[in-house]
């Protein structure tokens, strides 16, 4: 029976036939009003988000998958150890493993997906759960390429899907005061944004030799749609990042958090540039990566400003690389993890009132998701937020492998009177019978 049946059923048996009931029965960890939770690439940010709303109230994680047992099976021992007074009384039946995150999303009992996989495999299983009617909680960047993020932003909406996207520093106070000054135009005009991220990846290691393949690890299905690398440990776990066929460097592993938060800031939220320009790429000569070691993408929005991407910025008082950095022409606001500051103290002060727009006002992403399944109210950071945020860098390598600038347009997201350009962008080379329809 379906919970939302059940829940149904449930009321009317109640009002039939009154009854003395506990109120942990009728709490958020009654079974009826449990979300179910499942789990798609159990490495450490997978596993992390798991634990994350394995924690709020009324969830209950009933599955994982992941094609390295080790991982799989360290993952289970997390989830069944967290329930392990419930498995001895018999009000828990245990935690299953899949390889294959086919059979996991066909699960009639599982409410909502978590998909911490490597970024080659976002698109498929974000797909493949939300074709099942599940919500998905997806890590950032939301796709490796482009047109998946198209795909999945619109399955997502006609699916009615409550989506998060786990670029978790929209859930930060210091980031949700520093978007309110400037989409309350207290900066003035704006004139440039600094979005600032790490510097790239390289390693002398030789790539060209296969490693032995270790027995828990299915690594076809590892590689899944993308290119079979001659296997090497140091593609493997954490960095896939730098391998391009797997990641996209450190320019696609952050642009979801710090240019997001820029995007955030320009309500850019269902828009973007206007012209995409990479400058500046500097890829490793050898070993196992291929990622950009230093980047910059120069963005023209239709404000009349720029947004530039890169590892070399030096912004706001401590002159940091990271973070993200608003200039108008009243002043500036500079935010990272660590820091938030500007030219006018009194506008980062948390009690002031910024203006009458206000930022989305979420404390935790994990419960805001929750919170969303339950109440079927949009999350701070949905399908398409996620791929707008990301777009740039998209198009960035592009440009790049082209060597020009590429005219956008946002709002039918196609490059304006490039073919070349428009192919490069859209076409998804997938390996075998792997595709996104």
């Amino acid at each position: 029976m379906k919970r939302r049946n059940f829940l149904k059923t449930s009321a009317a048996a109640t009002l039939a036939a009154p009854a003395i009931i506990p109120s942990s029965v009728l709490g958020a960890d009654a079974p009826s009003k449990q979300i179910t939770l499942g789990l798609i690439g159990c490495g450490g940010q997978g596993t992390g988000v798991l634990r994350g709303l394995m924690n709020q109230q009324g969830t209950r994680a009933l599955a994982v998958c992941d094609p390295d047992k080790n991982n799989m099976n360290r993952a289970k021992t997390h989830v069944e150890r967290q329930y392990a007074k419930d498995k001895e009384s018999g009000k828990y039946k245990g935690c299953d493993t899949f390889s294959d995150f086919r059979e996991l999303c066909a699960r009639k009992d599982i409410d909502a997906v978590i998909v911490g996989t490597p970024d080659h495999w976002h698109a498929l299983a974000t797909l493949e759960a939300l074709r099942n009617g599940k919500d998905v909680y997806c890590e950032k960047p939301i796709t490796h390429l482009f047109a998946e993020g198209q795909a999945v932003y619109k399955e997502a909406a006609k699916q009615k899907a409550i989506f998060q996207v786990g670029s978790q520093q929209r859930s930060s106070t210091r980031m949700r005061i520093a978007a309110e000054v400037v989409m309350n135009g207290l900066l003035g005009k704006i004139k440039e944004v600094n979005v600032g991220l790490p510097t790239g990846r390289s390693s002398n290691e030789d790539g060209k030799v296969a490693k032995p393949i270790p027995s828990h690890l299915d690594y076809d299905l590892w590689c899944g749609p993308s290119r079979v690398l001659p296997f090497h440990p140091g593609r493997l776990h954490f960095n896939w990042r730098w391998c391009l066929d797997y990641g996209g460097g450190q320019l696609m592993d952050w642009i979801g958090h710090h240019n997001d938060i820029a995007h955030w800031g320009l309500e850019m939220d269902k828009s973007g540039p206007i012209k995409v320009e990479a400058k500046g790429f500097r890829y490793p000569e050898k070993g196992l990566y291929d990622n950009p070691v230093d980047y910059s993408v120069v963005s023209e929005y239709a404000g009349g400003y720029t947004v530039t991407i890169s590892n070399r910025h030096k912004m706001g008082p401590d002159k940091r690389n990271m973070g993200t950095e608003w200039i108008g022409e009243n002043g500036w606001v500079y935010v990272d993890r660590g820091r938030i500051a500007a030219s006018n103290r009194e506008w980062i002060v948390e009690k002031t009132d910024r203006g009458p727009k206000k930022a989305y006002k979420s404390n935790s992403h994990h419960r805001n998701f929750i919170e969303g399944v339950r109440s079927r109210e949009e999350c701070i950071c949905p399908a398409e937020t996620g791929h707008r945020s990301a777009t740039p860098g998209h198009i960035a390598y592009v440009s790049d492998k082209l060597g020009r600038a590429i005219q956008w347009d946002p709002e039918r997201e196609e490059c304006i009177g490039d073919k070349e350009a428009e192919k490069l962008l859209k076409t998804l080379n997938y390996r075998g019978d792997w595709k996104i329809s």
